[in-house]
């Protein structure tokens, strides 16, 4: 095996240090995880216990977990190897780490991705974020880590991530922060949580064409998560610049890297808010919606008053109303159409 994985990368005049990887996750077909199990048996791998997992082992420099969901983890400082040398040519029969973008070149064409935060969090605001990327920011992010930020749970890894791709050569980045008495006044009129997601990730797409002059080349397209049951949704919200560009909303849209960038840019946002509204308040708020939520916003509707909770909150939810010791109206039976 050789000793030294590391390499130097130059493209488009820009200096990238790619460092192996030290962890990585894949699905394996069941026939697939039987032949990794046999494998490492035979080459006298340390077997260990793991929760939910169906087999796990160890070498001296490397972890391999396989779950009963189907998915492989891979940790440590001999992930890379362990993928070159064993995973790829022995159990998936197919070279793909480092030609991901030569299987899949739609990988590096210029592109945006849209993501928002806060939707689900009683206290914040709501933030969307766009993020555009070219061959080189795709290049440049290559084994930085980022993906969806619901994968991501420290707050200031987000931070950190957020700032490396703000600071990328030829990424674009837009926010659009819809703050609570704003959010309230828009649920007031629309009446519709995916109305709002709509207008902002419309408004977000709209800001970066504005700065079109700034991304070389332009982006092909504009990609989103599929939150509403009609995919014109957004496409209503959009203006006459935004129109000129193909958008595509899927489900599962952040594992593309665009959207997950964009995903982190605004889970950053949210924070930083939730976290001046904290100062501002002078309580803590605790992001999500739960009994522990419940809890804060009774203290701050006893500490402050009712009237004011409507500018650290999304007054929709039925956290406002317990908050406010008011009745919840019955909870309505979903029905597939």
């Amino acid at each position: 095996m050789p000793k030294k994985l590391w390499r130097p990368l130059r493209l488009y005049g820009y200096d990238f240090s790619v460092k192996p990887l030290t962890s990585h996750t894949c699905k394996l077909a069941d026939e697939q995880a039987a032949a990794l199990e046999a494998l490492l048996r035979g080459r006298n791998w340390k077997s260990r216990r793991v929760p939910y997992a169906r087999f796990a082992f160890e070498s001296d420099k490397t972890n391999v977990v396989f779950y009963e969901s189907g998915k492989l983890v891979v940790q440590g400082k001999g992930t890379q190897e362990f993928i070159e040398f064993i995973l790829e040519p022995e159990i998936l029969k197919q070279a793909r780490l480092g030609y991901e973008t030569v299987l899949n070149p739609a990988l590096l064409e210029p592109r945006i991705g849209v993501d928002e935060s806060g939707k689900g969090d009683f206290f914040g605001p709501l933030c969307i974020a766009g993020v555009y990327v070219n061959e080189a920011v795709v290049r440049a992010w290559q084994d930085l880590g980022i993906r969806d930020s619901k994968n991501i749970s420290s707050d200031a890894r987000i931070a950190s991530l957020a700032e490396t791709i703000r600071k990328t050569p030829g990424c674009v980045v837009s926010v659009v922060a819809i703050g609570n008495e704003a959010y309230n006044r828009l649920y007031a009129k629309m009446k519709s949580v995916n109305t709002i997601l709509a207008w902002g990730h419309a408004r977000v797409i709209e800001n970066l064409l504005a700065e079109k002059h700034r991304m070389d080349p332009p982006p092909v397209r504009a990609m989103s998560d599929q939150f509403a049951a009609s995919k014109s949704v957004i496409e209503k919200a959009l203006m006459k610049a935004g129109r000129e560009i193909e958008l595509i909303q899927q489900h599962r849209a952040e594992e593309d890297l665009a959207v997950a960038a964009a995903s982190i840019v605004a889970r950053d946002e949210f924070v930083k808010r939730l976290s001046a509204l904290e100062k501002q308040f002078e309580i803590t708020l605790p992001k999500g919606a739960s009994a522990a939520v419940d809890e804060a916003a009774k203290k701050f509707v006893a500490g402050r008053g009712a009237e004011t909770l409507a500018q650290a909150a999304k007054m929709h939810f039925r956290t406002a109303l317990r908050a406010q010791g008011l009745p919840e109206p019955p909870k309505m039976e979903w029905r597939k159409r």
